[in-house]
This record gives C-alpha cells, sequence and structure tokens, in this order.
C-alpha cells in the first residue's frame, strides 16, 4: 500500500469534524424524540421500561455520522497507480540555467551540477530541453530542442574557463530564461546554483517567472570553491528545491507525478481511484437508518 495516493485530500478535512460530531452523540445518549427535555429522569426510564418509549436517536445519529466519514473518504480519492498507465510527455519546456561563477566552476561543486544537469536531460521525456549558463553575465548556450542529448557533450566539457568574466549574476540567468520561454506555455526552469548572488533583482525575477506561468525549480550545490554562496536564500526561491546531489523532488516535479497537479485530468489515465469503492460502504450505515422500528 506504499503507492496510495490521494487525489483530493482537501476532503480529508471534513473527518475532524464528523469525530467530534460522533462523541457529541455518544455522550449525549439516545434520544426519546425530545421528551428526554420535559420528563424527570425517573419517568423516562420508567416509560422506556414500559416500552412507550424508544432510543435509537443516538444509534441513528452514529449511523449517518459514520456514512458521512466513508462518502467523505471516499471522495478523497484513494487511488494507486494503475499498471497500463500511458506513459504522457509534457509538451513545455524545460530550461536549465546553471551557475558557472568561480565558486562553482574551480571547485567540486562543477561535477555536481553536470550531474544534475545531465539527470536533468533524462527525465525530460520528450520536452524540448534549453541550456543558460551565468556568471557576470548570462548566456543563451542552447534553445529548448527536442533532441535533449545534443546538450550532453556541451555540458560534459563545461570548466572553469568556459565562462568570461567574475562574478555571479542569476537574477540575469532568470531574465533571460523568461525572455527565452515568453512563447512556451507549461513551462519549467531548473536554477543549479551555490546560492551566489542571490539579492532582491534575484527574488524580483523570480516573482516575473511566476507571474509568466513559468515554474522555477531549484537544485542547490555545497562544497564550492569561496565565494559568497547562501543555498538557503537559492532555496527559498522556489516552491521545489532539493540538493543537486539529491535531486529527486525536482526531477518527479518535472515527470508525469508534478504534472498531475498540474493537470487533474490526467489522474483517471494514471491512477485507479477507489473513491466510489469506499464511498459505497456507506450505503451499510444508511440502510440502517430505514430498518422497521415496532
Amino acid at each position: 500500500m506504499t503507492d496510495l495516493v490521494l487525489l483530493r485530500p482537501w476532503w480529508l478535512a471534513a473527518l475532524p469534524a464528523l469525530a467530534v460530531t460522533a462523541v457529541w452523540l455518544w455522550r449525549r445518549g439516545p434520544s426519546a424524540g425530545g421528551w428526554e427535555r420535559v420528563m424527570p429522569p425517573a419517568m423516562l426510564a420508567a416509560m422506556r421500561a414500559l416500552g412507550h418509549l424508544h432510543g435509537g436517536g443516538e444509534r441513528r445519529g452514529l449511523a449517518a455520522t459514520a456514512a458521512a466519514g466513508l462518502i467523505a473518504t471516499g471522495l478523497a480519492g484513494p487511488a494507486v497507480p494503475r499498471p497500463d498507465a500511458p506513459l504522457l510527455a509534457g509538451t513545455g519546456a524545460i530550461l536549465i540555467a546553471m551557475d558557472l561563477s568561480p565558486s562553482v566552476a574551480s571547485g567540486p561543486a562543477l561535477a555536481d551540477a553536470q550531474a544534475a544537469a545531465a539527470e536533468i536531460l533524462s527525465a525530460a521525456g520528450g520536452r524540448p530541453v534549453g541550456l543558460v549558463l551565468y556568471a557576470g553575465e548570462a548566456y543563451d548556450v542552447a534553445a529548448p530542442t527536442a533532441d535533449p542529448t545534443t546538450l550532453e557533450s556541451q555540458i560534459a566539457v563545461l570548466g572553469p574557463q568556459t565562462m568570461p568574466g567574475r562574478g555571479s549574476r542569476p537574477a540575469a540567468a532568470l531574465a533571460l530564461a523568461r525572455q527565452m520561454l515568453d512563447a512556451s506555455p507549461d513551462a519549467d526552469v531548473v536554477l543549479i546554483s551555490d546560492g551566489g548572488g542571490v539579492d532582491d533583482a534575484t527574488v524580483a525575477e523570480a516573482d516575473r517567472l511566476a507571474g509568466a506561468g513559468v515554474r522555477l525549480m531549484v537544485l542547490t550545490l555545497d562544497g564550492t570553491a569561496g565565494g559568497a554562496a547562501d543555498p538557503e536564500a537559492l532555496a527559498g526561491l522556489a516552491a521545489v528545491a532539493a540538493p543537486a546531489r539529491a535531486p529527486a523532488p525536482v526531477i518527479e516535479s518535472l515527470s508525469g507525478a508534478g504534472a498531475l497537479g498540474r493537470d487533474p485530468s490526467l489522474a483517471a489515465l494514471r491512477f485507479r481511484d477507489l473513491g466510489p469503492g469506499v464511498a459505497a460502504f456507506a450505503a451499510l450505515p444508511l440502510l440502517a437508518l430505514f430498518r422497521r422500528r415496532r
């Protein structure tokens, strides 16, 4: 059951309220049709003993609450992956913006950045992939291409002498990425950096990307060769961030699993929704409400 997911988890918010209602009904005790409010307890007990009053209000209330809980659980959409699910490729471009400032290019972080970029190429799933390199300035190395394998050789030969100039301006890289993806809907930018040079301009460019409908993801590097690195500030720019040595969250967001949250209509293709079956069990406590009483 480790693969169980919830397609509409917000429906689970109803369960605590239903649990409180069930406890209140249990503590209140059985209802006597309103007579318990006007009759003394001794007389009420005697009338019940003689068979003139029938309880069951508590049980009916608990049955209705149990039915509501099963329906809410079903509406939450418990689901398991379909073994025959089709592989769907996204249509939006992926743009890798890689930091090649001296603090990255001259240290062990460069190898981590290259490995992370290679993993993104492998996980593209048919989506166009482009490449931007930046240090003090940003450069368009490759426009998004449907054959990302052409970028593998370019990424493999990156080194300390690749970029002219010094400094680190991620804001320039994000601004260039926004221009390159201006006509590409459903696009993603993956920023690979040690966090050097993150400033107010970088935050502003990240907000502009979000406003343009482009999702920004971040892979943080460590082991840099000096420089003013700030991985925490870098991770705060995006909703999805991960270390470059463990990029699984970003890779998952770029794949079909991330597309599920952006296009819920794909859930029917990728998952078998068990919710209707769970909700059907609500008929059992509901049938008890229609039981004829003498």
